[in-house]
């Protein structure tokens, strides 16, 4: 895009004190009108010690209006490369990460909600676990809402551009290996295991009952039900507000703590 972007990096206690250690890296994405530094100035001013706490590194980009797209009309917007690719191995390469999607989270609440899935679900080789708070999960019900024309075009002349750039139209890239694979070997039914499998996304949704996005967040639900993507699905009484992030957030990250301890005992390697 040929300009600058700021991100706030958030390092672990410790992480200076221990000159060899890796750690896992979460991605927290900020919603419409805000930008990098939202997560500590509105939403989650004790931050640093909750990724002390979890021992994880905490990258906040700046996403602008994007929705972390890379737009097919504004060619001066492309913040799926930026997060999804140059962020990562910027990140990977001036701090002590594990470079691995084993060790990488991404989330983040409303636009950020709708990016963090996005983003996960086209590139689930770079990131192992992702959520979302309060996303904007369907984009389509809102087409004169948060300047999404700006990036795809006006709803009534780009309906296809329009579907296609919406998270629901992605769960094909997340059905479980086991559907995709599964071949039909006698006339009796063998059973099949949902779980999350190697090498499949760990997806965590969380919404509020009373949050404009409740109803978008439910269908993505009943559709993942539908196709057997495994993923955890939260439901709280709560509005579109920082109050509600501020406590879904330490749901989102004890869910990838248990995500990258699950690696680490697969694979018998220290995430």
């Amino acid at each position: 895009m040929d300009k600058k972007i700021k991100n706030v990096v958030i390092l672990p206690a410790g992480y200076g004190r221990n000159a060899v250690g890796r750690y896992p890296v979460v991605y927290l994405l900020h919603g419409y009108n805000n930008r990098y530094d939202s997560w500590l100035r509105k939403t989650k001013p004790e931050l640093p010690q909750t990724a002390s706490a979890f021992g994880v590194i905490v990258v906040c980009p700046d996403g602008e209006s994007s929705w972390y797209w890379d737009s097919p009309v504004n060619p001066r917007s492309r913040y799926e490369t930026y997060v999804g690719t140059e962020l990562v191995a910027y990140v990977d390469a001036h701090y002590r990460t594990l470079p691995d999607r084993r060790g990488r989270a991404i989330t983040g609440y409303s636009m950020g909600g709708h990016g963090a899935l996005w983003l996960a679900f086209r590139h689930p080789d770079v990131f192992g676990a992702c959520g979302s708070m309060s996303g904007g999960v369907d984009i389509r019900p809102f087409p004169n809402n948060w300047k999404i024309s700006e990036q795809l075009g006006p709803y009534a002349e780009n309906r296809a551009v329009w579907d296609e750039h919406t998270v629901l139209s992605q769960l094909y890239r997340v059905v479980p290996f086991t559907d995709a694979n599964r071949e039909v070997a006698s006339t009796k039914a063998r059973p099949v295991d949902y779980g999350l499998q190697p090498g499949q996304l760990a997806i965590v949704i969380d919404c509020g009952t009373e949050d404009y996005f409740f109803e978008v967040n439910r269908q993505l639900h009943e559709q993942m039900l539908y196709y057997h993507i495994s993923h955890d699905y939260i439901v709280r009484p709560g509005q579109h507000t920082h109050d509600y992030w501020r406590s879904a957030v330490e749901y989102h990250l004890f869910f990838f703590r248990r995500f990258f301890d699950t690696q680490q005992n697969r694979s018998g390697e220290p995430i």
